[in-house]
């Protein structure tokens, strides 16, 4: 099932749990399969809701969670142990004793045992009557890795280069990510009565795609689940991209050749079969499934034709419109000359990751362009660099013309971090001061852009100051701060990222933050006239045919570009995986019979006019 958004599923779901919930006794509690990470974290809200509202009692419930990280503290601010008490149970009436998470602490020699006592507690409750899972980009249900078998019990797995990457934000760092975890294996998951999946955003897509509707395989567990004889996947549109109704539907029955479906129909079919649009002939679409296009329009031809037209026009170099040229075509107006320009990134370094060239285009074509940093990115900075800064600024503090107070300040920074330990959560002054370091490297990177002093700005909205990653909430502020800006800048160009993202994460709050605030200030006459672009940040990329404005860059920019991204060296940002995108950006373009550039920064127009 897809639904617009992750709200009204996970009050469906919900509601279909509380039916249980209230039939459960005490001879016969509901038992229930519980995941951690972001999926679950709407329909956990609103079970709370139903417990605070409608009186929903929990007290015949008995839940298993799926998996903990092995070797950390349950107090520690990443466990799942934290993590359920944070999000569920801590807000309902369930029985201590009926809560069972794995023991991240067990000793490895005890592991074993525990696991089968695991197995045979799920056993004295008579089995799970409704399993929650997620999915991991590594296609794994709960921690099972590529390579778990299909009778796989509960036990501890290595965990997988790409999950411990996903999760570096985290921990400060994949570095400090436990190698290990316990897990319920696949055959535990498969005993259960009725499983239901979650996935939401753009990021889930691919390997979403590839568990429904690719071959039974023990490298995507997630698999598995089509062999279940009640498994339901409930999933946004978004996450439902990549599936074969959604990507092809030509393929499944008929459309409507609208001309954006033509576009995307045909770049697929180049892509298939590895040929530019102009050398597509009848036969390639005939025995493609798409005969009934050209009997809609015309030969291969003028197909052809029309569908590379699209795509040239949406190539520029001129991001915010070329003064005195027919815009009929180009993805921006000429007019005005000189727009206003406001650029939002997330975190500090979002931006210029994904559109450092068309920042310094903007600049140089003349526009004013400023750059607001939405959140301090302070989650990022490791204690690393927090603490080589005290201890630098305590040697010049220290020096033959003492400083005492900021001699204390680096002393109190240092015995804050001791106190804390390597896991523990950052206290406001170490928090503050890790914001400093990477508002220090935003302002190096804006300047290494193009930009002038004064041109960037930050919000620190509050939702992530008093947050965690998977844990933030957005608030009545967070939306104020960003009506504030959009009223006094009156942009006549807003550049964006998190429309498709995973909707408890960073960039999807910053993003609704940016279009509830455009809901109250668009009425004003400057709205109008404004034009907004996404650019993707940590979703999957822009599809060929999804690209509403392509921005090529030469050798020189994308060395400029990754320069600036160098800038952030607190946080380790990697600018060759940047550089790499943007050159397969181009090399696709060029795959497709378009001019042969080094890179390319793509855009699309929201909101989206995607094909239906």
């Amino acid at each position: 099932m897809a639904y617009a958004d992750s709200l009204e599923p996970s009050r469906q779901l919900a509601e279909e749990a509380a039916l249980l919930i209230r039939a459960a006794t005490p001879e016969k509690p509901f038992v229930i399969g519980l995941a951690t990470g972001s999926s679950p974290v709407p329909f956990y809200r609103e079970l709370i809701r139903l417990h605070r509202e409608e009186g929903l009692s929990f007290r015949h419930v008995v839940s298993f969670n799926l998996d903990e990280y092995h070797g950390l503290r349950r107090d520690h601010p990443e466990s799942y142990h934290r993590f359920m008490h944070d999000q569920l149970f801590d807000h309902v009436d369930m029985v201590p004793g009926n809560i069972h998470i794995p023991d991240g602490t067990i000793r490895t020699e005890d592991v074993y045992e525990f696991c089968q006592e695991y197995e045979r507690k799920i056993d004295a409750f008579g089995g799970i009557d409704l399993q929650i899972l997620g999915i991991g980009r590594t296609g794994h249900i709960g921690f099972n890795e590529p390579g778990s078998a299909l009778d796989s019990p509960t036990r501890m797995i290595a965990l997988d280069r790409l999950t411990r990457r996903d999760a570096a934000a985290d921990f400060l760092g994949e570095s400090n990510v436990p190698r290990f975890a316990i897990t319920m294996g696949v055959g535990t998951i498969m005993k259960a009565r009725r499983v239901v999946l979650l996935a939401w955003g753009e990021n889930k897509a691919e390997i979403l795609a590839a568990a429904v509707e690719g071959q039974v395989t023990d490298t995507i567990s997630a698999s598995f689940l089509q062999l279940h004889g009640d498994a339901t996947f409930i999933v946004d549109e978004t996450a439902a991209s990549c599936l074969t109704r959604n990507r092809c539907p030509w393929l499944v029955g008929p459309v409507h050749w609208s001309s954006g479906m033509m576009r995307k129909a045909v770049v697929w079919l180049a892509r298939k079969i590895g040929k530019p649009v102009l050398k597509l002939v009848d036969e390639d679409y005939n025995e493609n499934g798409m005969a009934d296009v050209l009997a809609e329009h015309g030969g291969a031809y003028d197909v052809n034709i029309g569908v590379f037209n699209q795509l040239q026009h949406t190539i520029t170099g001129w991001p915010g419109g070329k003064p005195g040229a027919d815009d009929s075509h180009r993805p921006e107006r000429a007019l005005p000359l000189r727009k206003r320009v406001v650029v939002f990134s997330p975190e500090p370094q979002d931006a210029v990751v994904a559109m450092g060239g068309t920042l310094e285009r903007l600049v140089e074509q003349g526009h004013e362009v400023t750059l607001i940093c939405q959140t301090s990115g302070n989650l990022r900075v490791a204690d690393m660099e927090a603490r080589k800064f005290a201890t630098i600024l305590e040697d010049i503090a220290s020096g033959s013309q003492p400083w005492p107070e900021q001699q204390s300040y680096a002393r109190t920074i240092q015995g804050l971090l001791d106190e804390k330990g390597e896991f523990g959560v950052d206290p406001s002054p170490v928090r503050h001061l890790k914001g400093l370091i990477l508002r220090g490297e935003a302002r190096d990177a804006a300047e290494a852009c193009g930009l002038a002093e004064g041109a960037i700005r930050f919000l620190d909205l509050p939702f992530y100051e008093s947050g965690r990653y998977r844990r933030f909430h957005l608030r009545a502020e967070d939306i104020e701060a960003t009506a504030t800006v959009l009223a006094e800048l009156r942009p006549h160009q807003i550049f964006a990222t998190g429309d498709v993202a995973e909707p408890t994460s960073l960039q999807a709050l910053c993003f609704r933050a940016l279009r509830e605030a455009w809901a109250r200030e668009g009425n004003g006459e400057w709205a109008g006239h404004c034009r907004v672009w996404v650019y993707r940040g940590k979703e999957r990329p822009l599809a060929d045919h999804e690209i509403d404005m392509a921005v090529p860059l030469s050798p020189i920019q994308l060395e400029r570009k990754l320069n600036a991204i160098r800038k952030f060296q607190s946080i380790r940002q990697d600018e060759w995986e940047a550089a790499t995108l943007n050159q397969k950006n181009a090399a696709n373009y060029d795959s497709l019979g378009m001019a042969e550039y080094e890179a390319i920064e793509s855009f699309q127009r929201w909101p989206s006019a995607a094909p239906k």
